[in-house]
C-alpha cells in the first residue's frame, strides 16, 4: 500500500509519524525495548502532545531477530497467530550514551539513539537497516491506523519469495498483497501467499501477520522494501544465516520443517481430469493403457466428479459411474497403484451433509447466526469452520471412511476464497483467518493421514497454503494454461515458493486449461518428470500420452523411468530437506549465490544440489541455460563442458539441458519400474569430475528415510581415495568419463561407455590411480 506522493509529499488524507530519536532504552528479560518519540526533544515541554512508538527487539533463536513495534498496545488481542517457534536468546546488550548493541549468533544489531537508526550485521557485514522512516504509524483518511516497516534495499540487492508468485522471479519493483486468491497462474494473484522474503545479500524477513500484508518492493520508495498492515502493531523477524541455505534452515526451524513424503508419491500420477466423462471402464482403460505401453504409473487420482454433480462435497461415490467403489479400488490397488481423491472444504446445499453440518454449527456463519452461503463454485455452498474442534472431527470422520475403503491420499483443493464477513466458532478475526484457513484445512487432513496411514505414508496434493503449510507436502501450482508462456510462469511460481520454505512442488503436466499441442506436451513431460512430484492432469480433456501422439508415449516412458532410477538421489535430497528445510527444487541463486549471473535465472533450476535442469520452452527445440563456473557433465550424453558461460543447442524430445555439477556423487537405482524400492540394493554411485582436494559425498536411504549407506571420495592429483560404508549390500561405483584406472584394492573393474565401473560389496576403502 502506498502512503506517499513521490519522495517529498504524503498522499492526501494520510498522516505519517515516525521516530526521531531513541529517548530511553530498557533491557529486561532478553528483550531490548526502545522508546522513540516522533519528535525531537529539546526540552521537557516537547514530551507533551505527541505520538511515540515503542520497539521491542528480542531473539527467539540464534541468528533470528524479532522486531515488534507499536503505537498503542491496548487493543483487543486478535487471533489466529502463525505457529512460530518461541524462545529467548540472552542478548547481553551493551548500552552507551549514543548507541545500544547486542548480538544473536552471527547477527549483530546496532541501535543509534540520535537520530533513530537500527543496523543489522551478519558476520560483520551490513545486511540491512531501519532508518528514521523505517517504522511508522500512519493515520488514514477514515481515521484508520496502519503500521509500516521499511528495510533498506541495497545496490544490487534482489528480493525473492513471498509465496508462489507467477510474476517476475525477482520481486524488485513489484507491489504484492499477501492475500490468497483463486486467480490461476497467469495473474498477479496467488494461491499460496507467504509474507516471507529472501535477499541475495543473505537474510530473510518474515512479517508475522496472518492478515493482508501489503508489500512495496522497491516500488514506492525505490531503495526500500516496505510492508504495512492495518492496525496499531507490527511484528517481523530478521532471519540470518551463513548463506542462503542457512537462512531457509533457520526460517523453517522457526515455522516448521517439511514432512518427508512417501517414496511412492514421487512416481507418476495420472488423473481422470476435471470435467471429462469417466467411469470405472474409463479408468481401467487409462491404467491398463499405461501398463500396456510400459509406462510406470504410481498413483491414480479421481478428480471432482467422483462425487455427484451439485453435491460437492458429500464424500460419497457417484454410484451411477462407480457402482462398486470399494471393489474398484481393490482392483486398482492390486495393479500396484495408490489412490488419491479430490476434496475441498465446501459443502454444497444439495449435499446431504449440509443440514448435518449446519445443525451442529460446523459451517461458517454470518453475524446474525445464519449459515454463510454463496453460489460461486457450488450452489448454496457453506464452508467448514476448522476453528471448531467438533467440525474438525466431523470432517475427519468423512475422510476416514474413504481411507477405510482404500483411498491413500487426498487432493486438498481450494481454500483460498474465504470470506471475511463471517463469524468463527472460536472468535478468530476473519481477516486473519482468510489466509490462515488454508493452513488449518491442510493440517486437519494431513494429520488424519498421519494417524491412519503412519507418518511415513502421509501426503496430500494441496493448492492453497499459508506460513507453516510447508509441513504438509506436497503442493501444486494451480490452474495453468497449455502454453509455453504458462509453463514458464508455473516454474517462476515454483521457484518463488521454494524460497518461501516449501520443499516440494508440482504442476499440471501439459497445462490445466485447454489442450496442449503435442510439442508443448512432450516438452512439459520432461519438465514435470524432473520436478519433485509429477502429475498428468487437465480440465476438459484426458491427459494420457497416446491421445497426443505416439512419440509422447515414448517421452513419458523415457522420463518416468529416468526419474525412478534417480530416486535414491532424489530421496536423499528429500531427507536433507526434512532435516534442513532446503528445498528439493532450488533456484540457481540458492546454490550459486557467489555468481551474480545466477541471481536472476528463472527458466532453470537445481534438482537437489547436483543436477541442473533447464526445461525447453519453445517450439524450435532450443535448450538454453547458464552453467556456473566449473565442469558440467550432461547426464544423458556424458559430454563434459566448461561452465562460466551460456549453453545453447537443439534437443530432441528425449533430452533437454540436464547437467551434473562437478564434484558430485549421484546415487542411482536399478529399478525403473517404480519409485518405491530398496534404494540401497545394487545402487550405483556415479562420481562426476572430482575437484582436487575437495571431498565429495553422498548417502542412500531406505524408503522410510533411514540412512543405509554413504560414500566419500577425494581426489589428489592422479589418486582418488574412497570410503564406502554399505554394510553387507552389493553396489557399484562408476567414475563417469574416466577411461583407465588401476585399482589397488579389491573390486571388479570394467570399462563402459559411461566410464569405469567398480563392483563392490560391504564396507570398502579404495585407493585408485587414474
Amino acid at each position: 500500500m502506498k502512503f506517499t506522493d513521490g519522495f517529498w509529499l504524503t498522499k492526501e488524507g494520510f498522516d505519517i509519524q515516525h521516530p526521531r530519536i531513541v529517548r530511553d532504552v530498557a533491557v529486561i528479560d532478553e528483550k531490548v525495548t526502545l522508546y522513540a518519540p516522533c519528535k525531537d526533544i529539546q526540552h521537557r515541554g516537547d514530551t507533551l502532545n505527541l505520538p511515540s512508538l515503542t520497539l521491542e527487539l528480542s531473539s527467539p533463536m540464534e541468528n533470528v531477530i524479532k522486531v515488534k513495534a507499536w503505537h498503542h498496545k491496548g487493543g483487543r488481542k486478535k487471533t489466529p497467530d502463525f505457529d512460530v517457534k518461541t524462545g529467548a536468546v540472552s542478548l547481553q546488550a551493551e548500552r552507551k550514551e549514543e548507541s545500544t548493541s547486542f548480538q544473536s549468533g552471527d547477527i549483530k544489531v546496532v541501535i543509534e539513539h540520535k537520530p533513530f537508526n537500527i543496523t543489522f550485521y551478519q558476520a560483520g557485514k551490513k545486511i540491512t537497516n531501519i532508518d528514521q522512516k523505517g517504522v511508522a504509524w500512519i493515520k488514514g483518511p477514515q481515521k484508520e491506523s496502519y503500521m509500516r516497516g521499511q528495510l533498506n534495499l541495497g545496490v544490487g540487492e534482489n528480493i525473492y519469495g513471498l509465496g508462489e508468485r507467477f510474476t517476475p522471479f525477482v520481486k524488485n519493483g513489484q507491489i504484492v498483497d499477501v492475500w490468497n486468491e483463486d486467480g490461476g497462474t497467469s495473474s498477479e494473484q496467488s494461491y499460496k501467499n507467504i509474507p516471507f522474503y529472501m535477499s541475495n545479500l543473505g537474510y530473510g524477513v518474515l512479517v508475522n501477520h496472518p492478515e493482508n500484508v501489503s508489500f512495496e518492493v522497491g516500488s514506492e520508495a525505490v531503495s526500500k522494501t516496505q510492508f504495512s498492515v492495518e492496525g496499531e502493531q507490527l511484528e517481523y523477524y530478521i532471519v540470518g544465516g551463513s548463506n542462503l541455505k542457512d537462512v531457509l534452515t533457520n526460517y523453517t526451524e522457526l515455522t516448521g520443517k517439511p514432512a518427508l513424503p512417501p517414496a511412492w508419491s514421487y512416481g507418476l500420477w495420472l488423473t481422470t481430469s476435471f470435467t471429462t466423462d469417466y467411469n470405472e471402464e474409463t479408468v481401467n482403460h487409462f491404467v491398463d493403457g499405461m501398463a500396456e505401453r510400459d509406462i510406470p504409473l504410481s498413483v491414480f487420482h479421481f478428480d471432482c466428479f467422483w462425487m455427484k454433480e451439485f453435491e460437492w462435497c458429500n464424500f460419497e461415490w457417484d454410484k451411477d459411474a462407480f457402482p462398486e467403489p470399494e471393489a474398484m479400488l481393490k482392483r486398482l490397488k492390486e495393479k500396484g497403484l495408490k489412490i488419491c481423491v479430490w476434496i475441498n472444504p465446501y459443502i454444497a446445499e444439495k449435499s446431504k451433509l449440509f443440514d448435518e453440518a449446519a445443525e451442529q454449527g460446523f459451517l461458517l456463519k454470518k453475524a446474525n447466526g445464519d449459515v454463510w452461503q454463496w453460489d460461486l463454485w457450488q450452489a448454496g455452498m457453506g464452508i467448514v469452520d476448522f476453528t471448531n474442534p467438533g467440525a474438525c472431527d466431523w470432517y475427519r470422520s468423512k475422510l476416514k471412511a474413504l481411507l477405510d475403503m482404500g483411498v491413500d491420499s487426498f487432493k486438498t483443493d481450494f481454500g483460498e476464497r474465504i470470506p471475511t464477513d463471517v463469524v468463527y466458532f472460536d472468535g478468530s478475526d476473519p481477516n486473519r483467518m482468510h489466509n490462515y484457513y488454508a493452513y488449518q484445512y491442510n493440517k486437519v487432513v494431513f494429520e488424519l493421514l498421519e494417524e491412519e496411514r503412519g507418518k511415513q505414508e502421509a501426503v496430500v496434493f494441496a493448492r492453497s497454503a499459508a506460513v507453516g503449510g510447508q509441513q504438509f507436502p506436497v503442493h501444486w501450482g494451480g490452474d495453468c494454461n497449455a502454453t509455453y508462456e504458462s509453463m514458464a510462469e508455473s516454474l517462476r511460481g515454483g521457484l518463488s515458493l521454494s524460497l518461501s520454505g516449501f520443499g516440494y512442488w508440482s504442476h499440471d503436466i501439459g497445462g490445466f486449461e485447454n489442450t496442449a499441442s503435442p510439442d508443448v506436451f512432450k516438452r512439459w513431460l520432461a519438465f514435470g518428470l524432473l520436478s519433485s512430484h509429477s502429475r498428468l492432469h487437465g480440465s476438459s480433456s484426458y491427459r494420457v500420452p497416446w491421445l497426443f501422439d505416439e512419440e509422447a508415449v515414448e517421452v513419458t516412458k523415457h522420463f518416468s523411468k529416468l526419474k525412478n532410477r534417480l530416486m535414491p538421489y532424489l530421496y536423499s535430497v528429500s531427507v536433507e530437506n526434512n532435516r534442513t528445510g532446503v528445498p528439493v527444487m532450488r533456484p540457481m541463486v540458492l546454490e550459486f549465490a557467489q555468481d551474480p549471473n545466477s541471481h536472476v535465472l528463472d527458466r532453470q533450476y537445481m534438482l537437489g544440489g547436483n543436477l541442473l535442469v533447464a526445461p525447453i520452452m519453445n517450439e524450435d527445440g532450443i535448450g538454453s541455460c547458464y552453467l556456473p563456473h566449473g565442469k558440467w557433465t550432461h547426464y544423458l550424453t556424458k559430454e563434459v563442458v566448461e561452465g562460466g558461460t551460456w549453453m545453447k543447442e537443439n534437443y530432441d524430445y528425449m533430452s533437454l539441458p540436464l547437467f551434473v555439477r562437478e564434484n558430485s556423487i549421484l546415487a542411482i537405482g536399478q529399478d525403473e519400474t517404480r519409485p518405491d524400492y530398496d534404494f540401497a540394493e545394487n545402487v550405483t554411485f556415479e562420481i562426476y569430475q572430482l575437484v582436487d582436494g575437495k571431498e565429495a559425498t553422498a548417502f542412500v536411504t531406505d524408503i522410510n528415510g533411514t540412512v543405509k549407506g554413504e560414500i566419500k571420495a577425494v581426489k589428489n592429483g592422479s589418486t582418488i581415495s574412497m570410503e564406502v560404508n554399505m554394510e553387507d549390500a552389493d553396489y557399484t561405483v562408476l567414475l563417469s568419463g574416466v577411461e583407465n584406472i588401476s585399482a589397488t584394492t579389491a573390486g571388479v573393474v570394467e570399462q563402459s561407455e559411461k566410464g569405469v565401473k567398480i563392483k563392490l560389496s560391504g564396507t570398502q576403502k579404495l585407493e585408485l590411480t587414474l
